[in-house]
């Protein structure tokens, strides 16, 4: 499935009070490799940011002043969305701000937009309980890069859960192979008749036999009999 790496920044921390959404970073994924097809937005909220937001992400109220409203580019972000699992991590806090920018332009919340919501907190609480499942700890846990997030920013944050998410999920470092498909679609891949290979037949010494057979008997009788190879015998 098409997955979407999407994070927020925000005027503060409740929608409810009437904060708003300021940065919108998205990365696209397929087959667990990111393809480039990422979406950015910086966001006029209609409203000043809060002393402790600016502190976290450092968009200054001037500089958000002529940047689109969300309704302008509600479209082209829905159109985008769709069809794909959205993996946010703390996906509540997000949602909750999508779904209140949903409300004002008369849209459906989130989850009726795309094809699943997935919570990267949730499944970093699952893997490892009692520890901190922050972004940061995540990528410090898993050994991803975060240098570079001195101030928190949408597009960065996207990067870095979709490095924490491939890692969380056993990914693909060292273990995809790729292989080359020919024109017709067939693997390049040269079939090999083993019908003319002869194995060859090691014998073994009374010695080694007979040491063979005590290391059966040992976890026969350590299993109480149960062992496979006599009951088949």
């Amino acid at each position: 499935m098409r997955q979407i790496f999407l994070d927020t920044e925000t005027t503060g921390l409740s929608p409810d009070s009437g904060d708003r959404i300021i940065e919108i970073g998205c990365l696209e994924m397929v087959s667990r490799r990111l393809t480039g097809n990422n979406k950015h937005f910086y966001l006029n909220p209609e409203r000043p940011n809060s002393e402790g937001a600016f502190a976290v992400h450092g968009l200054s109220d001037e500089f958000l002043a002529d940047k689109p409203r969300f309704a302008e580019i509600a479209d082209e972000l829905l159109a985008y969305l769709a069809g794909a699992e959205v993996v946010i991590h703390n996906a509540a806090f997000d949602v909750g701000f999508l779904d209140a920018e949903m409300k004002r332009i008369a849209r459906p919340p989130m989850a009726g937009q795309v094809a699943r919501i997935t919570d990267s907190l949730l499944m970093a609480r699952n893997q490892f309980p009692g520890k901190s499942n922050s972004l940061d700890a995540l990528c410090k846990r898993l050994e991803v890069d975060n240098t570079s997030r001195t101030l928190h920013g949408a597009l960065l944050d996207a990067g870095l859960l979709a490095e924490v998410y491939v890692r969380m999920t056993r990914g693909q470092d060292s273990l995809v192979i790729e292989v080359q498909e020919g024109a017709s679609g067939a693997l390049g891949v040269a079939a090999i008749d083993l019908s003319s290979v002869v194995l060859a037949a090691v014998a073994v010494s009374a010695d080694e036999q007979a040491a063979h057979e005590a290391v059966l008997a040992a976890l026969d009788k350590a299993s109480g009999g149960q062992t496979l190879w006599r009951r088949l015998a």
